[in-house]
C-alpha cells in the first residue's frame, strides 16, 4: 500500500478493533469501521473513519486485534483536489488519502481532522486527526 500516514505528534487516544487474521496492515493505515467493531483498511470514498494503525499486522500471524490511533498530528495525503488551513477532512476514494468534508461527511463518520496547512494536489500536509474545531 502507498501514502500511509506518518505521525508527527503522538496521539493520546487509542481504540483497539478486531482484524481478519489473513489481512496484513501497515502503520499508518488509515483504517474504515465495519460491523462489528472490526477494522480494515480503508479504500472507498465515504468509508467511516476508524483510525489510524499504531501497529503492523502481518497477514495469517494468528493476531486477530489492532490498536487504532484516535488523534494526533500526522502527515497525510491529499486525494488529487485542493484544500485550505482549517479545513475539515475526510476519507477520499483511495486508500490512505484525504479529501475536504461536505456537510454530509459530518452525519456518515467519514470526517478524521482538520488540515493545519493548504494543500494542492497529491500534496503531503499536516493534518490534526480527531479535531474538528
Amino acid at each position: 500500500m502507498a501514502d500511509e500516514a506518518t505521525c508527527i505528534e503522538a496521539p493520546t487516544r487509542f481504540a483497539r478493533y478486531t482484524v481478519a487474521d489473513g489481512t496484513g496492515i501497515a502503520i499508518g493505515t488509515m483504517l474504515h469501521l465495519t460491523d462489528p467493531n472490526t477494522a480494515v483498511a480503508h479504500s472507498a470514498d465515504a468509508d467511516q473513519f476508524a483510525g489510524i494503525a499504531w501497529e503492523e499486522k502481518k497477514a495469517s500471524d494468528g493476531i486477530v486485534e489492532i490498536t487504532a490511533a484516535l488523534n494526533g498530528v500526522w502527515y497525510c495525503t491529499d486525494g488529487g483536489g485542493t484544500c485550505t488551513e482549517g479545513e475539515i477532512l475526510c476519507l477520499d476514494g483511495t486508500a490512505n488519502e484525504f479529501r475536504p468534508a461536505v456537510a454530509a461527511d459530518l452525519l456518515t463518520g467519514t470526517c478524521f481532522g482538520k488540515a493545519l496547512e493548504a494543500a494542492g494536489a497529491n500534496e503531503v500536509i499536516r493534518v490534526r486527526v480527531g479535531e474538528f474545531i
